[in-house]
């Protein structure tokens, strides 16, 4: 079983909430054209349907709360990142976007008849605590579901970086430590952490995603600007090391090569569980 290590959650909460109102105008070119894909998985996981009260967790751009709302789902969505809820009511002002703590959210129990959170654990200080958080806004019969990448020897953008990274840069760049980001790429582990809340009917599957992008310097531009964690690190490499680690990662990518641009292989975790 895999544990948390011990840090600091305030400081890795603070860490992530500043990356994030940095990343948020970068994100719908980067990220988003990917994490996109995985909405509509993610809402028939919950068994969406018109009038269900669907509550989207870590809702950024708002994309997932959007697809809900056009299936006539009753939609809130929640973000830590001011600028990331802003963005959202600028894209979707029909829809409520609220700030809120996935750890500590501001909803009584039961509210909800769906819960998701779209790639959201990854950042978190006590992602066991937001998927018990889900479960207690959840009406019996709620449906719960999240998605994460696979690892990163799958999920190649990642696999490709963080590979660089070791190879001509360094990875001890003193970011505030926090839980392992692949923590749920492990299907064993998405489900005791989904069991262990409370949920039942549990499963676990994955999505063969592929990103496509225009070149393979897209990628490394996403790694740049659209994430926190990838990001934060490879802005602390010194000049020469980023230089190198960009010509690792387009070197890397030419074996991806699709048409005038790439396509690179983004398989990602989704799980999934009923409050009884």
């Amino acid at each position: 079983m895999t544990t948390e290590r011990a840090i600091d959650p305030a400081a890795f909460h603070d860490f992530e909430h500043d990356g994030w109102q940095r990343a948020a105008e970068h994100y719908a070119r980067t990220f988003g054209t990917l994490t996109a894909q995985a909405t509509e998985p993610i809402l028939d996981a919950v068994a969406i349907t018109p009038g269900t009260r669907l509550l989207d967790v870590a809702s950024g751009p708002g994309y997932v709360a959007a697809a809900a709302a056009q299936c006539g789902a009753i939609v809130v969505g929640v973000d830590f990142s001011s600028e990331m809820v802003e963005d959202a009511r600028r894209r979707y002002p029909q829809l409520t976007f609220e700030e809120g703590d996935a750890e500590a959210l501001a909803f009584d129990g039961g509210r909800f008849d769906a819960v998701v959170m779209s790639f959201g654990l990854l950042h978190l200080a006590r992602p066991d605590a937001a998927i018990h958080e889900a479960y207690r806004v959840l009406a019996p019969g709620g449906r719960y579901a999240f998605t994460v990448w696979a690892t990163p020897d799958k999920a190649i953008g990642f696999g490709t970086v963080l590979r660089a990274m070791e190879t001509h840069g360094t990875t001890n760049v003193g970011l505030p430590d926090g839980p392992p980001f692949f923590r749920f790429s492990d299907p064993a582990e998405s489900a005791r952490a989904l069991t262990a809340a409370g949920f039942s009917a549990v499963a676990v599957r994955t999505l063969p995603l592929v990103w496509r992008l225009p070149s393979a310097d897209a990628l490394f531009d996403a790694a740049l600007h659209g994430g926190v964690r990838t990001s934060a690190a490879l802005r602390a490499q010194t000049p020469q090391g980023l230089a190198a680690i960009r010509a690792a990662v387009l070197s890397d990518l030419r074996a991806y090569a699709d048409g005038d641009g790439v396509a690179v292989p983004m398989p990602v975790v989704l799980g999934s569980g009923v409050k009884p």
